[in-house]
């Protein structure tokens, strides 16, 4: 495909979607939600040649009933019980690619069956790249759905040890991201064309685990994924979004469990996650390049979603150069997990940015959090992230508000906002939070127009500023 610019991407998907009507609704849109629409018509990746052997290399034979079902009008490619080993998936549209129960599907851990490079964005600047492991471009009315696994296979031998972490395995001399990261990061910085941005075999940056790239009426329902390389779901510049009743499941290094980055109209709901970074983290792009693209992420929903690990369980940024605004997050639970030494999630709601970003968010509402396990703290704001690129840019943040929390566990800090006097947060909410167990009082750092109603911390009710 060429190499059209990021509003006309959006624009081809908005109008193929509403020129091919599909009949018969399945996933959401049989359930009266809004979701892409599939003809109920199934195409067995058996009948191409896939054997669930655990051993056998599917990835010719899933991209053949891929294809088959796209070009028959669209319909359904299911994969059955079994273990299925594969390479990168390509999504086309009108394509449901159903991972039955009882499936399996491995992902081959050789960088090779990932190449060759697509058109991507790693931690919000554009490159080519390898493939994410299911990957869709351009594509409307898609969907990844069934009650199957998706199994990336990385653990501190494969994909993980290249973030140079000795933590996920890599040790002196290994190859790493980091010589990549720094030369992917003076390209934004420099505007180099997004064509001549091309990295892949010989290079080390992870490739993300599904990744729907300026598409239209996106599903992901049902599955569990495994063990990313990096992070999990990772919708870019794409509209008309759902991912719901998923198991995000990764302790790896980078493990965002749901990162819609400079989209639009967005439900995430039902999803279960246990990740060692953000559960969700909403982005639009990084620094310079991100204010090139200059896409927002917004009209995002969340609901209902469960916490067991992770970072935080509702995180804007740290890219956000592109700005994000309207995001609706409520009914979040934060249980205690057995699973896990250190039960938690280190906050509910992490807005966070450096000096130099630039962008805004506009809109966040998060209400109705449970949350008995330890948090570090609960509602932070920051500017002090990691990454300054030098200057002086800061994001704007207004209109923050949260509601009916109940943090029983641990806390350090309550309610900490860190802003810069000459950027301050403005418009601040908080009403009806309780917080059961704090070891610091609440840190407000140029806050205007601060609101508190019904702020207890620590048996003692805090009312107007602190």
């Amino acid at each position: 495909m060429s190499d059209p610019t990021r509003r006309r991407l959006l624009r081809f998907g908005a109008m193929a979607a509403a020129a091919v009507p599909l009949a018969h609704a399945t996933g959401a849109a049989a359930a009266g939600r809004p979701g892409p629409r599939f003809p109920d018509v199934w195409f067995p990746v058996t009948a191409h040649g896939a054997v669930g052997d655990g051993v056998t290399d599917c990835t010719a034979a899933i991209r053949s009933a891929l294809r088959a079902c796209h070009e028959a009008g669209g319909g359904h490619v299911l994969i059955p019980a079994g273990r299925w080993v594969t390479g990168a998936i390509h999504l086309l549209s009108g394509v449901d690619l159903h991972v039955a129960e009882g499936a399996t599907v491995h992902f081959s851990t050789d960088p090779a069956a990932y190449l060759p490079v697509v058109r991507t964005r790693w931690q919000g600047i554009e490159v080519h790249n390898y493939s994410p492991l299911v990957y869709a471009y351009g594509q409307h009315d898609i969907a990844v759905t069934g009650r199957g696994v998706l199994d990336a296979q990385s653990d501190n031998a494969h994909w993980w040890p290249w973030k140079g972490s000795g933590q996920y395995g890599w040790q002196t001399g290994m190859p790493n991201e980091r010589a990549d990261w720094a030369t992917l990061e003076q390209w934004g910085a420099q505007g180099v064309p997004v064509t001549e941005r091309v990295l892949g075999e010989g290079h080390f940056l992870r490739p993300s685990f599904i990744q729907p790239y300026a598409c239209s009426n996106v599903l992901i329902e049902g599955v569990t994924l495994r063990n990313s390389p990096f992070w999990n779901i990772h919708p870019v510049l794409s509209r008309n979004i759902a991912v719901r009743d998923v198991r995000v499941e990764c302790q790896g290094p980078n493990s965002d469990g749901c990162d819609p980055d400079s989209c639009e109209n967005v439900m995430i709901e039902r999803v279960t996650f246990a990740t060692h970074d953000d559960c969700i983290a909403i982005k639009s792009g990084r620094d310079q390049d991100g204010r090139r693209v200059g896409v927002p992420s917004r009209h995002i929903r969340i609901q209902d979603c469960v916490y067991l690990s992770g970072g935080a369980a509702v995180a804007i940024g740290s890219e956000m150069s592109g700005g994000v605004s309207d995001v609706v997050a409520r009914r979040l639970s934060l249980p205690f997990n057995p699973d896990l030494d250190e039960a938690s999630v280190a906050s509910v709601l992490a807005v966070k940015s450096t000096p130099t970003r630039g962008g805004y968010v506009r809109n966040v509402r998060v209400t109705d959090v449970d949350a008995p396990a330890w948090t570090y703290v609960p509602f932070e704001v920051t500017f002090q992230y990691a990454g300054d690129t030098g200057g002086v840019l800061p994001a704007e943040v207004s209109r923050l508000s949260v509601a009916r929390w109940s943090v029983g566990g641990r806390c350090e800090y309550p309610v900490r906002v860190r802003a810069r006097p000459e950027a301050p947060v403005s418009d601040v909410r908080l009403d009806r939070l309780t917080f059961g167990d704090a070891a610091q009082s609440m840190v407000l750092q140029s806050v205007t127009d601060l609101s508190m109603h019904r702020v207890t911390v620590n048996g003692r009710l805090v009312e107007g500023p602190v």
